[in-house]
């Protein structure tokens, strides 16, 4: 039998989640206007949020709150905040150029003079994972060697077959 009287409580308001206004998280429910991060306000979703116990926050604010304190911590993933003068601050931490969300010093790699995350560190046109050395820049995004040089390497006779195009004939 369905239960018509509602029953979950919110675990903000602790008033009863009703299956239309429901948002779950860790095994608890939410009203979708109370699933606010606990220090700023800010509406969170699957993305978004972090738990902390039965508290919830937005990335950014269960950083500062629960994130590595000390030297060298502090000032989010870029701990020298000259590193960039085209770094873009956000609540402390650097976005990730690919899609735009904070990145943290767990997730962070750098490359072309900027901060990824791991997930994103791939080449813009074949989607293959890059490593520092392996990638090329052109324009804020990063490729793989082969992408870059097929996309804006030298035209015309002689270029584009890569290494090992000569054919001998005897």
């Amino acid at each position: 039998m369905p239960n018509w009287g509602g029953g979950k409580k919110c675990g903000v308001c602790q008033k009863t989640v009703y299956f239309a206004e429901e948002v779950q998280c860790e095994g608890n429910s939410f009203h979708k206007s109370c699933f606010l991060c606990m220090v700023c306000k800010k509406n969170l979703d699957s993305t978004t949020v972090a738990v902390h116990g039965e508290e919830i926050y937005c990335k950014s604010c269960y950083g500062k709150k629960y994130g590595p304190k000390g030297y060298g911590y502090g000032q989010g993933a870029g701990t020298n905040p000259n590193a960039s003068k085209f770094a873009q601050k956000i609540g402390g931490s650097e976005r990730c150029p690919r899609c735009s969300q904070a990145v943290y010093a767990a997730e962070k790699v750098i490359g072309a003079g900027k901060s990824w995350h791991k997930a994103c560190f791939r080449c813009a046109k074949c989607g293959k994972g890059l490593e520092s050395t392996t990638l090329a820049d052109k324009d804020g995004e990063i490729y793989c060697k082969g992408c870059y040089a097929k996309n804006f390497g030298p035209k015309g006779f002689g270029f584009g077959q890569g290494a090992g195009a000569l054919v001998h004939s005897e």
